[in-house]
């Protein structure tokens, strides 16, 4: 009889459920659904930057979020490093076949929110004359 093999159990599978607090899907989730992750990813998603060029883009991430964010996404699997080998290096950003399936579903709710901002702009004075209206003089 042999020995059970602890890496190829179906036993052993991960389920992600990304409401379980331990799951790692959350902490993905959350790396993706950050400002600057959101506009990353679908800036990346027009096509391949050098990073100064997704920093202008992408207008008012400073220099070090913009680095952190990009390098979070590259260790989710999302993103890609390529450093070009000229003098001096040059790097580009692109995303994963994965980052470009999460790109194309951010830019959807992208598109939504864009074409219903009158909509929403008139919800938020609605919401923000009636909390005026009703707070105590």
């Amino acid at each position: 009889m042999s020995s059970p093999d602890p890496v190829n159990d179906p036993s052993n599978e991960l389920i992600a459920d990304v409401f379980a607090r331990g799951c790692d899907s959350r902490g993905v989730l959350a790396d993706v659904s950050n400002k600057w992750g959101v506009l990353a990813l679908v800036a990346l998603g027009e096509g391949a930057y050098r990073f100064n060029a997704l920093r202008r883009r992408v207008d008012g991430v400073s220099e070090k979020m913009l680095a952190q964010t990009l390098q979070t996404l590259e260790r989710d699997g999302l993103v890609r490093r390529e450093v070009q080998g000229a003098i001096p290096p040059k790097v580009e950003y692109s995303l994963t076949p994965l980052g470009g399936q999460v790109a194309e579903r951010l830019r959807g709710l992208i598109d939504l929110l864009e074409g219903n901002l009158p909509a929403m702009v008139a919800a938020q004075a609605d919401y923000d004359a009636e909390r005026l209206a009703t707070r105590p003089a």
